[in-house]
């Protein structure tokens, strides 16, 4: 007989695991992260902060990150504001139809693993699975309010004590409910879903579940509440059921004491930890052992079971390997691995492809190797069979929810697809969440709809990628630079005789430069501009960006293809005047950086000029000597200037060099690119640059203009 042992991780404090072990072999499988807390199970006071009708719902603050969803039919009817005497007649009769439905309930009779076809459900989808939990949602929906719409009993700002039944997923919100209910270990205590109690469907021993209603109608239960016994009290003494249900009744008493001191909106009861659950909804008897890596883990763990079960306490044990991990000692993180992967081998040489959408999951079974059979059925009979046990693994482990497709391989006998349907149907009698399965159809599709009992693995520990959006593909390069194209010629039609920056990743700009420069001229020639292409990697293709002259930016989303306009400094365009100011304060900042530059060229100026007024102020001399000073001056004057411009021209030539030098210090941005920055075409002339960045081709433009470059002409 294989050892079933439970491995809790909680070496780090930021991610918390727990791992079921059946043999070597990975059975269950919880991960807690101090990222994504739990929020299912938590009770909080909220407020509604507005009554939608068209949905028959409402929305709730309580404290979260979005507003709540509640449902109409979520809502208890003593939130309703209704006279008094309607609202005592709506609970009478909710109380009637509780008692109609345990009746029921204990009328059916078990599904039997012998069942032949003859006795399957008429409407083909039978209910299995399941525990004392997911029955709360059944138990507790009411059909005899549909007599009142919403916007007539709930009014905004109104209080209400709510319960998180679903997480919060995507951009959805989560889904809230007034009916409370309050999980132990052996049953569970709803305290305002009607009256009595009822038994586990998964409990189908018939003496069984007599004794254990006997043993929850000596409970002497408020009126008002309902309790239900778990699967692990099927087995249970009256005095373990009974002080269960003491604890949870406790529970509930503090809970209605908090209530009444706290304002909306605020956290009331927090559910269990992921080590508290663990050992109250996985833990079963017949566990060997429960080894825990960390000491407060261990701790933890240790305190809990001593309330639980305090027979069982020497079970849970620390692990004392310090040299190696918990699951790698016992091979777990390698079945971890392939959990991310969408493809599951079998031991036969099939696989499965499993793929998770936002409608539902679909699951592919084929043969692949597998050749054992002696014919095409028998090969695909064997392959379906072990199918059938991997996917209810696969769907317990990874924690798939909601919608269930499956593509068997085709079988052309109708027998051996009865008992592809009774093998999968087995293997999920484990499964604790509640689950409702079909038949498998003509065209080989089977359908199943699985109850969420918490996040997926990949929605835990997988964010979505930013190169492809989540598709899984991205766009070819071909398909990219066309798109490039013709979004610049969208854009610059508008905007002719202007300079054009295009920012596009760096494998495309080098593609357009070498199999697209016709293109970039003939578009450079109709519309009369200049393009400049500007490598940055950040973008994915086949987005890009235009910026012009004005700072606008326009960002092209290469799947919508719809063009966001956007300034970088996101505010409104200000007016005329303060325009013309800040033109005026940049050519004086200009024209103060030229006198700088040109600063021993004005002194020298200067000084010519203080010299030819002192030769103006002398004309009472004679003529001749006023000539001969004059001409002497001048030549003076001419050799001043030839010095001082021999002395710009030395010191430009000394930046021109220190720029070079610079330039081929830095580390080339473009590892395949042209080695110049300033690339043209001699045969159709074009003016196509592309640089680094937008500030280096500024401050080339200025050297390319500046004023030594004049005297150097």
């Amino acid at each position: 007989m294989k050892n079933v042992r439970m491995l809790i991780d909680s070496a780090h404090p930021e991610e918390t695991r727990v791992a079921v072990l059946n043999g070597s072999q990975l059975e269950e499988l919880d991960v807690e992260t101090s990222a994504r807390p739990q929020l299912k199970g938590n009770i909080y006071l909220a407020k509604v902060t507005r009554v939608e009708p068209s949905l028959q719902a409402a929305f709730v603050d309580y404290g979260g990150n979005r507003h709540g969803f509640l449902a109409f039919s979520e809502i208890h009817p003593d939130y309703y504001q209704i006279p008094v005497a309607d609202k005592e007649q709506l609970l009478a009769e909710q109380i009637v139809e509780q008692e109609n439905d345990n009746s029921e309930q204990d009328q059916e009779e078990p599904y039997s693993e012998g069942s032949s076809d003859s006795t399957r459900p008429k409407k083909g989808v039978e209910t299995i699975g399941g525990d004392g939990i997911d029955e709360v949602e059944a138990r507790r929906r009411n059909k005899t309010f549909r007599r009142y719409k919403i916007q007539e009993v709930i009014k905004r700002r109104q209080i209400l004590l709510i319960q998180v039944v679903k997480e919060e997923r995507g951009n959805k919100g989560a889904a809230l409910s007034t009916y409370l209910s309050l999980a132990g270990r052996y049953c569970v205590l709803m305290p305002n879903s009607g009256k009595g109690g009822g038994i586990s469907r998964r409990i189908g021993n018939g003496n069984d579940r007599k004794r254990l209603k006997s043993i929850v109608s000596e409970l002497d239960i408020i009126d008002g509440m309902a309790v239900i016994v778990r699967t692990a009290g099927a087995e249970r003494s009256k005095a373990e059921i009974k002080r269960d249900y003491e604890y949870l009744l406790k529970l509930w008493n503090d809970i209605r004491d908090l209530t009444m001191e706290s304002a909306a909106p605020f956290l009331i009861h927090e559910e269990t930890n992921i080590i508290k659950r663990a050992l109250r909804d996985m833990y079963s008897r017949d566990m060997d052992e429960i080894l825990v890596e960390g000491d407060e883990g261990y701790r933890a763990a240790k305190d809990l079971m001593k309330k639980l079960i305090p027979s069982h306490s020497k079970k849970v044990q620390p692990y004392k390997d310090s040299l190696v991990p918990i699951f790698s000692k016992y091979s777990v993180e390698g079945q971890l691995e392939s959990m991310i992967s969408e493809n599951v081998k079998l031991k036969s040489g099939g696989y499965l492809v499993i793929n998770s959408t936002e409608a539902l999951v679909a699951i592919d079974v084929n043969s692949g190797r597998a050749t054992k059979g002696r014919n095409i059925e028998e090969t695909a009979l064997r392959t379906n069979i072990e199918a059938a046990e991997e996917i209810a693994r696969q769907l317990r482990l990874r924690d798939l929810a909601g919608l269930v497709v499956i593509d068997f391989i085709d079988m052309e006998i109708n027998k051996n697809q009865i008992v592809v349907e009774r093998k999968l149907k087995e293997t999920m009698r484990r499964d604790r969440a509640r689950i409702q399965i079909g038949r498998i159809s003509p065209f080989g599709l089977l359908e199943l709809s699985r109850q969420r009992l918490r996040p997926s693995i990949s929605e835990t520990t997988n964010v979505t990628c930013h190169h492809c959006g989540g598709l899984g593909s991205v766009r070819s390069i071909e398909s990219s630079v066309l798109h490039i194209l013709r979004g610049i010629e969208e854009s610059t039609a508008k905007y002719k005789g202007e300079t054009v920056k295009v920012r596009v990743p760096g494998n495309t700009a080098i593609y357009l430069l070498n199999q697209k420069r016709d293109a970039l001229v003939e578009i450079e020639k109709k519309y009369e501009l200049k393009l400049v292409l500007v490598d940055d990697d950040t973008l994915v293709p086949p987005n890009f960006e235009i910026e012009k002259l004005n700072n606008e930016t326009e960002l092209y989303s290469g799947d919508k293809q719809e063009n966001v306009r956007e300034k970088e400094n996101l505010e409104k365009k200000p007016p005329a005047k303060k325009r013309r100011r800040q033109r005026s304060r940049s050519r004086n900042k200009e024209k103060s950086n030229n006198s700088s530059n040109n600063f021993e060229n004005n002194k020298a100026k200067t000084s010519d000029k203080s010299q030819e007024t002192d030769i103006v102020e002398e004309t009472q001399k004679p003529q001749e000597q006023n000539r001969r000073r004059k001409s002497r001056s001048k030549k003076d004057i001419s050799k001043r200037q030839v010095d001082s411009s021999s002395l710009n021209k030395n010191n430009s030539e000394k930046n021109i060099e220190n720029k070079t030098r610079s330039e081929k210090q830095k580390p080339s941005v473009q590892a395949k690119k042209p080695s110049s920055n300033v690339t043209k075409d001699k045969n159709n002339g074009s003016n196509v640059t592309i640089v680094g960045s937008s500030e280096n081709n500024e401050l080339e433009q200025k050297n390319r203009t500046g004023w030594w470059q004049k005297l150097i002409e």
